[in-house]
C-alpha cells in the first residue's frame, strides 16, 4: 500500500547535508514512497537541519511551526527532523520546541527509520536499510555530478563549532566502498565527484589494501585516494571541499597537480589574528597558513583558491580584524564565504568566552570584508578575458547555459540542453565578480 504514499525532504546547510538527503530519499523510494513537488502534497516530510548559526536553526523551527498547521488538516502527515540540530541535542531543550514532530533523530540513525516510519503507520513497511548510513546507496539528484562522503564527524573541536557534538567523532569510510561507489558512478555517466568530509584531507583509511601497488604517494592516504580516483575511466573532475590547513603536507600538494582535480582549493582560515585563531583552536597560525598558500600557489600557479572567515569572534578588536583583512589582501584569495560569529550552544567558545561584539559591528566588518572580496575577486576574474574556460553545464533556460569551470567560476553561454552534463570548451569574453560570459569554442 505504501505506494500511495509521498514524501518531501526539506534541506539546510552544507554539501554534507545535500549527500545524506540523497540517502534519506534513497530509504523512503526503498519503502515504496514517491517524491512530492511540495510539502503539502507529502505524507511524509523530513527537514535535515543544520546547525552552523542561529539562523539556520530559527528556519528548522519557522518551517515546523508552519507544518503543525498541515498536521490540523492532514492528522496523520509525518513530520521529521534529522540532521545536526537533533545530533546535538544531548539536553533535550531543542526537541521542546517541536512538540508537533513525530520523528527527531541524528542523522547516524537513518538506518533506523523504516522500523520507526512504520511503527508510526503500520502501512508503510518497513526495509533494511544497512549497518552504518553511509552504506546506503543515495538516490543521487544529478546523473554528472556527485557529492562521495568519505568521513564524517570531527576530532578537533574548534571552540565556535558544533560538528563534533552534531555528527560525532572521526569516522573514516572503507576505501573499498568509496570506490566501488565511485565506479558505479563512472559506468552509469557521471564525469565530476566531489569528495567531503569534516576535514576531507585527514581521511585514514580502514582498509588500505586495497590502494594498488603502483599508487605513487606513499605516506598520506588521502592522496593516495585522489590518485586512485584519478585511475577510474569516465571521471573526469575530481573537486573536494572541507581540508584543514595543517594536513596539507607534500603529498596532498602534490595532489593538486593530478589531471582530474579541478583547478580550485577551497582552504578555509577562519581569522587572520593569530590570537583569534587560538582562541577559536585552529591549530595553525597567520604565518602557517601564509606559508601554505605560497607552497600550494609554486606547486601550481594559476589555481584559485577560497576560504572560509568568521568576523565579530568572542573578543576580536579591530586590530584584529584588520589583520583578517591584511591577511586577506595578501592572499588574494578568489571567493570567501563570510560568516558573522553566531554563538552556539554547547561549543566550547559559549562555555568559555563572552559573545561580546554588537551585532551592528559584525555586520560593519561583514560589509568591509565583503567588499574587498568582491573588488579582489572582480580583479583576478579579468584574468580569464579571451581564454578558453572548460565548462561542466548543469543547466540551460531559453537558450543560455551555465555551469562550474574547473576554477568553480560561474560561466553562461549560449547553448541548448542537449549540452546539459557535457563539458564544453567557452571562450571568456566578459568578467563579472560572479559570473563569466563566453562564447562556444
Amino acid at each position: 500500500m505504501s505506494g500511495q504514499y509521498k514524501y518531501h525532504i526539506i534541506t539546510f546547510g552544507c554539501q554534507m547535508n545535500k549527500s545524506d538527503s540523497e540517502r534519506l530519499a534513497s530509504v523512503l523510494e526503498s519503502m515504496g514512497l514517491r517524491a512530492a513537488d511540495k510539502p503539502e502534497q507529502s505524507d511524509v516530510i523530513m527537514i535535515n537541519s543544520c546547525s552552523v548559526r542561529d539562523s539556520a536553526e530559527s528556519r528548522v523551527y519557522g518551517k515546523v511551526f508552519n507544518f503543525s498547521k498541515f498536521k490540523k488538516q492532514k492528522p496523520d502527515l509525518i513530520v521529521g527532523v534529522t540532521g545536526c540540530m537533533p545530533g546535538r541535542d544531548k539536553d533535550k531543550k531543542i526537541l521542546a520546541k517541536m512538540k508537533n514532530v513525530d520523528l527527531f533523530f541524528p542523522t547516524q540513525e537513518m538506518i533506523m527509520l523504516p522500523k520507526r516510519l512504520s511503527e508510526i503507520n503500520p502501512d508503510l513497511v518497513s526495509v533494511s536499510a544497512a549497518e552504518h548510513y553511509l552504506q546506503i546507496r543515495p538516490n543521487y539528484s544529478s546523473k554528472f555530478q556527485a557529492f562521495i562522503p568519505i568521513q564524517t564527524g570531527c576530532d578537533h573541536f574548534c571552540t565556535y563549532c558544533v560538528v563534533p557534538y552534531a555528527r560525532g567523532r572521526e569516522q573514516n569510510r572503507s576505501l573499498k566502498e568509496i570506490l566501488d561507489e565511485i565506479k558505479s558512478l563512472s559506468f552509469q555517466g557521471c564525469k565530476e565527484v566531489t569528495l567531503l568530509g569534516e576535514i576531507v584531507n585527514h581521511y585514514v583509511a580502514p582498509d588500505r589494501e586495497f590502494f594498488s601497488r603502483d599508487n605513487i604517494y606513499k605516506k598520506n592516504d588521502f592522496a593516495k585516494l585522489l590518485w586512485e580516483i584519478n585511475q577510474i575511466e569516465g571521471i573526469e573532475r575530481i573537486h573536494w571541499t572541507g581540508p584543514h590547513p595543517i594536513y596539507m603536507d607534500e603529498e596532498v600538494i602534490d595532489a593538486l597537480t593530478l589531471p582530474k582535480q579541478v583547478n580550485f582549493l577551497h582552504l578555509p582560515v577562519q581569522s587572520g589574528n593569530n590570537e583569534i585563531l587560538k582562541k577559536m583552536n585552529r591549530r595553525h597560525d597567520r604565518e602557517f597558513y601564509f606559508e601554505l598558500i605560497k607552497k600550494i600557489r609554486k606547486k601550481k600557479p594559476e589555481i584559485a583558491i577560497g576560504t572560509d572567515i568568521i568576523v565579530g569572534f568572542c573578543g576580536e578588536t579591530e586590530k584584529h580584524f584588520q589583520d583578517t583583512l591584511n591577511l586577506y589582501k595578501e592572499c588574494e584569495f578568489d571567493i570567501a564565504y563570510i560568516a558573522q560569529y553566531s554563538q552556539r550552544s554547547g561549543t566550547a567558545a559559549a562555555k568559555a568566552f563572552g559573545d561580546d561584539v554588537s551585532k551592528a559591528e559584525k555586520k560593519r566588518r561583514w560589509l568591509e570584508l565583503q567588499a574587498m572580496m568582491e573588488e579582489i575577486t572582480l580583479r583576478k576574474n579579468q584574468a580569464y578575458l579571451d581564454k578558453e574556460a572548460s565548462v561542466l553545464v548543469d543547466n540551460c533556460e531559453k537558450g543560455i547555459c551555465s555551469g562550474n569551470s574547473g576554477e568553480m567560476k560561474r560561466v553562461y553561454f549560449r547553448g541548448d540542453e542537449s549540452m546539459v552534463g557535457s563539458i564544453m570548451a567557452v571562450k571568456i569574453n566578459k568578467a563579472q565578480e560572479w559570473i563569466l560570459w563566453g562564447e562556444m569554442v
